[in-house]
């Protein structure tokens, strides 16, 4: 759920996505990845060529010892402090013009509720290239682990050729790659053709081979090395400590109930786990926040290539393994949202989308799935029955993406509930409560 990239006048931040799996799908090979990464790449990462930026080490990406504060971002110190980063970095131009401080001109993204992202140009060195700064938020660390992210986006990007380039990072942050494009609407994600889009990136991404950019082994079988069953679990811990901040109401505590949940989540897991083995449970390489903040559209469209291709994906910071269903299933819930709204931690449940529309998605995930597992016998009945079998898997995992964001919500919530704040820039307790409202709804539904 991490926000909206609101580019500047010229562009926006980058990324690509990968292969699939269709009824019964076979994983691609790393070489067919490969080639198909290639062909992705083509239409659009000529934007920061090699004589920008010093090439990838195999053993690992250049590093700052520097620490920003994303609150002084309009103070010149936080200009100079960024300008010794990229120097240590050896990006070239930026590391090596003589660029005073008051030269570089920083974009704060809006929305952005993880991290802080900016966008960073310079007007009077025209050949040092757009950069998106990304500076970590103080909470996320409880929710994210930043050596897994960073390595899943190193091999994303230096090995499939996938998502933004990291073109190094600092004690507190990342400088990535930078593409001239603009930020999906909530409005622009119920557009069927992009919709349509939107699936077959996330078909492409799915069928990524995990073991070469996770190297985080399933612990537990029972779990089926999903992801979310064991996330919850782990992060329930920090959301407990946070509830017991003397700023948090005895209302608000009883509304969350934790101990309540915590029985309810093992209840609905084990559940989950024993409904029908449908191909959207197949264990996959899932982005797991496939909101409209993080979808990009290329400017400049994507000529020579498939149409969905000009759709960047960004924000890799919760990709792992997950079932299918889970990924497809939070990113419907994702159309009820709206963050730029007055109430931008309520969701919006009438503005689901419907099974038509659900349907248009299905199509182009699974078509894309079995094109790219070289599967070319679905028919029309094979079709129909993939898509009744996905949507009944996504209408099974959506409690856990509600359960989830319910979960990262509280967490969230600890620096404001810290420092007393009266009206926070967004209300993580208000989302924490509505996302966990709509859990026990599901599992109402569901007779757990």
């Amino acid at each position: 759920m991490t926000p909206v990239l609101s580019p500047p006048p010229s562009s926006s931040s980058s990324s690509l996505a990968t292969p699939s799996a269709p009824s019964r799908p076979r994983p691609l090979s790393s070489s067919s990845v490969q080639s198909l990464a290639d062909l992705l790449i083509s239409a659009s990462t000529s934007r920061l060529s090699d004589s920008s930026v010093e090439d990838f080490r195999e053993e690992g990406l250049r590093h700052a010892k520097v620490k920003l504060d994303a609150r002084h971002y309009k103070q010149p110190s936080f200009a100079s402090q960024l300008l010794q980063i990229v120097k240590k970095l050896h990006l070239r131009v930026w590391s090596t013009a003589q660029i005073p401080p008051e030269d570089v001109m920083i974009h704060k993204v809006s929305g952005a509720l993880t991290n802080a992202v900016f966008f960073v140009s310079c007007s009077s060195v025209p050949s040092a290239r757009t950069l998106l700064l990304r500076v970590y938020g103080p909470s996320s660390g409880a929710l994210i682990s930043r050596p897994r992210e960073l390595h899943i986006l190193h091999v994303l990007s230096s090995r499939y050729k996938i998502g933004p380039r990291v073109y190094g990072t600092f004690d507190n942050g990342r400088i990535e790659e930078y593409f001239d494009s603009v930020t999906l609407t909530s409005q622009d994600i119920r557009d069927p053709q992009i919709s349509g889009w939107i699936g077959a990136r996330m078909a492409e991404l799915h069928s990524v081979d995990i073991d070469a950019v996770d190297e985080q082994k399933p612990i537990d079988d029972d779990i089926h090395g999903y992801e979310i069953a064991a996330d919850v679990k782990s992060r329930l811990g920090a959301a407990e400590q946070v509830l017991k901040l003397s700023t948090v109401s005895e209302v608000t505590r009883q509304e969350l109930d934790l101990p309540r949940f915590k029985k309810e989540w093992t209840r609905y897991l084990a559940w989950a786990l024993k409904q029908r083995r449908h191909f959207g449970t197949k264990r996959v390489f899932a982005h797991n926040d496939a909101q409209y903040g993080n979808l990009l559209r290329l400017k400049d469209g994507s000529e020579g290539v498939d149409e969905h291709r000009q759709i960047i994906v960004v924000d890799f910071e919760y990709a792992a393994p997950n079932p299918a269903a889970y990924d497809i299933a939070n990113h419907f819930q994702e159309w009820t949202a709206n963050y730029h709204c007055s109430t931008p931690h309520l969701l919006t449940p009438s503005r689901y989308p419907t099974y038509e529309q659900r349907r248009n998605f299905y199509i182009s995930y699974i078509r894309h799935a079995a094109m790219l597992a070289e599967d070319p016998a679905l028919d029309d009945a094979a079709l129909e029955q993939l898509i009744t079998e996905l949507d009944e898997d996504a209408r099974v995992w959506s409690a856990a993406s509600h359960a989830s964001w319910a979960i990262w919500g509280i967490i969230q919530a600890r620096e404001d509930l810290e420092g007393d704040v009266a009206e926070p820039e967004f209300d993580y307790i208000g989302y924490a409560k509505g996302r966990m409202a709509a859990f026990r709804k599901d599992l109402q539904s569901f007779g757990i």
